[in-house]
């Protein structure tokens, strides 16, 4: 490909080469069927009210081929609007607040974006809010803890006339909302309740196995009754005077016993006992 002029008169009557002096790219004599001619900077940029025409020959050698002629072209008229870029999504108390930035630079005084959101309930109808100027939008009245689909899309509008030209969805993406203060009440209501009920559950169910298991539980817990040491030890050894040193300390007032134990031994050891209890 030996020329990329380009014209902005409807009759080609002036054209101009595509090289790095006129609009900062070159597309003189490239081995390539492909030109990118997207400006490097907003000054050597197409003006977007002119009306555009290119055309592209080849050359082999001294050979040279006639001129192809592509239909004009308008910058906003014709451009492609791409979706937003950079969707940015948090999750609010009944809210989604979504942040994004524009498809591409475009210079205020030719034309301005306007920002539609699609958005719907997982499973639900799509909605449409818009249109919005601004690059932040706040989708309000949502169900809390719910999940939402949505995707964005913008609107080039020129500035001068109704022209406008709408862009491509972005991808969808899907997010859960925040529990508002009523639905945090409810669900601290919940937890309370469902503690109580449970608690309450435990206790009856303690007590229906205290009455249904009372002598087992009584039979656990009841202490074996025990011998007084004195007495262990005469039993041990019946010839220690114990019993006497017991008479002999007791007074008329530790006779009053609360309690009796009776306790039994072997046959020969009874005798043995009352034996000694005669001498």
């Amino acid at each position: 490909m030996t020329r990329g002029p380009w014209s902005t008169s409807a009759s080609g009557s002036q054209w101009y080469d595509f090289s790095v002096d006129s609009i900062g790219v070159n597309c003189m004599n490239i081995t390539t069927t492909e030109c990118d001619f997207t400006p490097t900077s907003p000054s050597q940029e197409f003006l977007p009210h002119l009306n555009v025409s290119l055309r592209v020959r080849a050359k082999v050698g001294d050979l040279v081929s006639t001129w192809v002629r592509v239909p004009w072209f308008q910058y906003l008229r014709n451009v492609t609007v791409g979706p937003p870029e950079n969707v940015w999504v948090t999750p609010g108390e009944g809210s989604l607040v979504i942040r994004f930035s524009s498809p591409f630079d475009i210079s205020p005084s030719s034309a301005t974006f306007l920002y539609y959101v699609h958005y719907w309930e997982k499973g639900g109808i799509q909605k449409v809010k818009g249109p919005f100027r601004s690059n932040s939008i706040v989708l309000n009245d949502l169900k809390p803890l719910r999940e939402y689909c949505l995707q964005v899309k913008a609107q080039l509008v020129w500035t001068v006339s109704k022209l406008s030209r709408l862009g491509h969805l972005s991808n969808v993406s899907c997010y859960e909302t925040a529990a508002d203060a009523t639905t945090k009440l409810q669900q601290i209501i919940i937890i309370a309740v469902g503690i109580f009920l449970l608690l309450l559950a435990l206790a009856g169910a303690c007590f229906f196995l205290v009455l249904k298991y009372k002598g087992l539980i009584k039979y656990w817990f009841h202490s074996p009754p025990t011998i007084p040491l004195q007495i262990e030890e005469y039993l041990k050894d019946p010839s220690q005077p114990i019993l006497e040193a017991l008479d002999k300390d007791s007074s008329p007032k530790d006779d009053a016993w609360d309690s009796v134990s009776i306790v039994s031994f072997p046959e020969k050891e009874r005798e043995d006992v009352l034996q000694s209890t005669l001498n």
